[in-house]
């Protein structure tokens, strides 16, 4: 679901246009409908196989750290903020999730050995979310965070269903965490989100993001972003 040029120059990203100026009309009567009635679509088999050997490291994980956490991160692109997460929370595995192969393979800049980026604590997968989500819930995986960061919103009104919140696998993927994490430079999307979620059991804030320097940044996008003056939002949404 993303469709923003990741090799966008630093202060070069264009701001959101959209002909939508608030919520979206028919967002409750979307979600309410996907989740009534649950997706039936047939899993694809290379993210069959890549959620296997997750779920393979997930349980050999747990069981050699019980008190050990699982964190998602989903639409990882190039796993920047994988790597940052793991480092971060050097008590859990953190899994990050792309469609793309040439995303997840590529490497990032200024995270290499010498920078102490080679935890063994977080695992790149290439995978489908729509389906992987719903394995993950089906495992009944005990994710503690679940970050979803700065995924294309697609912004015009008749691409709603193309966002998360608007989608067929929304109730599978708000199942997943105690804490779900959404970054965006498009502040009408995480309302959206945090609307819809209300349906799911989750009440969390918006508030932006304090301006970093391109290095402290958790994603190549939120350093564009930034670099280009526009604000950064998070929405933190918990059980």
């Amino acid at each position: 679901m993303n469709t923003l040029d990741s090799e966008t120059a630093l202060g070069d990203s264009k701001a959101i246009i959209s002909n939508q100026e608030d919520i979206h009309e028919k967002l409750d009567e979307v979600v309410n409908r996907h989740l009534t009635h649950a997706s039936q679509k047939p899993y694809q088999k290379h993210t069959e196989e890549a959620f296997a050997q997750m779920d393979a490291l997930v349980k050999a994980f747990l069981v050699a750290n019980p008190e050990g956490e699982i964190i998602l991160d989903a639409c990882c692109g190039v796993g920047q903020s994988t790597r940052i997460l793991a480092k971060q929370n050097p008590q859990a595995l953190v899994i990050g999730v792309d469609k793309s192969d040439h995303r997840i393979n590529r490497n990032v800049e200024g995270f290499d050995a010498d920078d102490g980026f080679t935890a063994e604590n977080y695992h790149l997968v290439r995978a489908d979310l729509n389906d992987f989500y719903r394995l993950v819930k089906a495992a009944n995986w005990a994710v503690s965070k679940h970050y979803i960061l700065y995924p294309n919103p697609w912004p015009k009104s008749k691409h709603l269903q193309r966002r998360w919140h608007g989608s067929a696998v929304f109730p599978q993927m708000t199942s997943i965490g105690q804490q779900l994490i959404l970054r965006s430079n498009w502040r009408i999307y995480l309302a959206e989100f945090q609307q819809a979620a209300k349906f799911v059991d989750l009440q969390g804030d918006i508030d932006s993001l304090p301006v970093t320097e391109p290095s402290l940044a958790l994603t190549p996008f939120e350093a564009k972003y930034q670099a280009s003056g526009q604000i950064c939002w998070q929405l933190t949404l918990k059980r």
